[in-house]
């Protein structure tokens, strides 16, 4: 029993770096092809709950405390509405990513990886969170 769960360890700790740097790739490469904020945010979160799954829930959430699930939840919807009230401010309307910086291309481009970032951040956060409910270890 004891050489299983050594196996599932070593395992587990090749495969999560992979795939957070999998999440990464679909995270940055959404605005250019298939993939973004919410597909990047369910693989990260995967990457976590793989990682409670072998490690252990206590431990697991040392890594990943509920006030930190709970900030990145808030900071991921700060960060897609800032967009939104930042190009306000700039005179268009919301999410109008045209007048977020002088030329409307870059305006295009930057916007929508910001929010897309806001949307990866919301997800994995609510993904990690809800599964820690689920396992009866959230505080």
């Amino acid at each position: 029993m004891m050489h299983r769960k050594l196996v599932l360890r070593v395992i587990s700790k090749l495969l999560i770096p992979v795939i957070m740097l999998f999440g990464l790739y679909v995270q940055f490469h959404g605005d250019f092809g298939p993939g973004g904020g919410f597909q990047a945010g369910v693989i990260f979160a995967s990457a976590f709950i793989l990682y409670a799954l072998i490690y252990g829930i206590d431990e697991a959430r040392q890594v990943v405390p509920a006030w930190a699930s709970r900030a990145l939840l808030a900071a991921g919807l700060l960060l897609y509405a800032g967009v939104g009230f930042w190009a306000l401010v700039n005179g268009g309307n919301y999410l109008d990513y045209n007048v977020l910086f002088g030329d409307p291309r870059s305006g295009q481009h930057y916007g929508i990886l910001i929010i897309e970032l806001g949307v990866g951040i919301t997800v994995a956060a609510a993904m990690i969170t809800i599964f820690f409910t689920f396992a009866g270890r959230d505080r």
